[in-house]
């Protein structure tokens, strides 16, 4: 994960505080009845839960992406792919 991506990501975080505390300032000023402050804390854990989602699917996506591209740095360090480079190496140049 890039410093961009973790910077993109804690800004979308912080804006939806914000977001929360200012509903949830607005539900103080207001007497809010029980169900509806029942519906309101499950549609914010609806919600945190596709936030959640969609973190686990970032982490996901960039993990797979360092896995592969540590198994393709593996396989050109290996003795005969390197052996081969510099093999290459020698005849693209003349030596």
């Amino acid at each position: 994960m890039t410093i961009s991506d973790r910077e993109g990501l804690i800004r979308r975080i912080r804006q939806i505080r914000r977001r929360a505390a200012s509903r949830e300032r607005q539900a103080n000023v207001q007497a809010d009845p029980q169900p509806d402050r029942l519906q309101a804390l499950e549609a914010r854990v609806a919600h945190l839960e596709q936030l959640l989602e969609g973190l686990q699917d970032s982490v996901h996506r960039e993990s797979a992406r360092h896995e592969q591209l540590i198994s393709e740095l593996q396989a050109q360090v290996r003795p005969g792919a390197m052996g081969a480079a510099l093999a290459e190496d020698a005849r693209n140049r003349g030596l």
